[in-house]
């Protein structure tokens, strides 16, 4: 088992990859409030899931774009985790690939608010 502070340093490691270096002060704004979240955003799902082997970033974030599509309501996480996508090696194409995708699974009112959500971080890239 690796020490606490381990994990979330690995786990930050995985959110500067993905995110880039802003995530950190967008963790101390979260932690003013709730510092128990933060340890337990970056250690578990970055320090200990996104950082197994066997998958690539790009493909994890590929993966939980799908997810948050199907979710339907999370849009600020969906731009988070488009932008992430773009940052790993995600072309516009392939998100808009995905969104279509899960408008299978999801239906088209969530595939319809995942690409306004998607067009409003493909303007912020031009």
């Amino acid at each position: 088992m690796q020490p606490e502070d381990s994990r979330y340093d690995r786990g930050l490691g995985r959110m500067r990859a993905i995110f880039g270096p802003k995530i950190e002060s967008a963790l101390q704004g979260l932690a003013a409030t709730s510092p128990d979240l933060v340890r337990c955003l970056v250690e578990f799902p970055f320090g200990d899931v996104y950082s197994r082997p066997g998958l690539d970033l790009k493909t994890r974030e590929m993966l939980t774009v799908a997810a948050l599509t199907v979710l339907g309501y999370p849009q600020a996480e969906l731009k988070d985790h488009i932008r992430g996508a773009l940052n790993v090696g995600c072309t516009p194409d392939e998100i808009s690939e995905i969104i279509l995708q899960m408008a299978v699974y999801a239906g088209f009112p969530a595939a319809l608010e995942a690409v306004k959500s998607a067009t409003s971080v493909f303007g912020e890239k031009q």
